[in-house]
């Protein structure tokens, strides 16, 4: 059974590419062919080989389907601001994003995981959200929860319209960016008690954190059955 699951943040900077990466890496430990999809990035470095975008290497590397940097990548955007900003003259559509994915797809993969771009309701163009893509493409969201001040609250309202926008929430990651976070236990209990849907791993604050060692916290074993005869 293929896995495509769409990974959306309760914000920006809140680790979704690390978080993406360490699930490729997890589920690569687990015997399972792998792919990483950043099909809409703003923030890329003008290159030899065209614009690159930091984020989107780190999924092409983590995967073990070894994809052009151009498919992981379709949409490449210089400035680092909201990509329909970023886009400038350039129109944006769900559907275009839609139809690079399901390129990509063709490939034979058991994980498919494919990383948004900010938060929920980044928009695309006066019409669309890149929440439009996961819609279009029905697929499970997982959700990176950025564990600092007002998390509950951002957890809660992302969960609440991924929900109205008729996806299912796969699973969560508690990923710690605030490493002086206060009552960081009683916020992830209170989370817990109401996201309904797996924790799929808890991440403390790390100095260095390379996919390999965010893996170590994840566990997928509650949303992949894997074969193991």
């Amino acid at each position: 059974m293929k896995h495509i699951w769409f990974v959306a943040g309760t914000d920006t900077e809140v680790g979704k590419t690390v978080v993406s990466a360490a699930l490729l890496t997890a589920a690569n430990r687990l015997g399972l062919q792998t792919i990483g999809l950043k099909p809409l990035a703003a923030g890329c470095e003008e290159t030899p080989d065209g614009l690159r975008n930091d984020d989107a290497l780190q999924l092409q590397q983590a995967a073990s389907v070894r994809l052009s940097y151009d498919q992981v990548n379709p949409i490449a955007l210089q400035a680092a601001v909201a990509p329909h900003i970023a886009a400038g003259e350039q129109r944006l559509s769900a559907e275009r994003i839609v139809a690079y994915c399901r390129g990509a797809l063709m490939q034979r993969a058991d994980l498919v995981v494919i990383e948004g771009a900010g938060g929920w309701r980044v928009p695309l163009n006066a019409r669309e959200t890149l929440a439009r893509v996961p819609q279009l493409m029905e697929i499970p969201v997982v959700l990176v929860v950025g564990m600092k001040l007002g998390c509950i609250n951002h957890a809660l309202l992302t969960a609440e319209a991924i929900a109205r926008d008729g996806l299912q929430l796969a699973g969560w990651v508690a990923n710690q960016v605030d490493p002086n976070m206060v009552c960081f236990e009683e916020n992830l209990q209170s989370l817990k008690d109401r996201l309904r849907a797996p924790l799929l791993g808890t991440i403390p604050w790390l100095d260095q954190p390379a996919c390999d060692r965010v893996a170590d916290y994840l566990d997928l074993s509650r949303v992949i059955e894997v074969d193991r005869s």
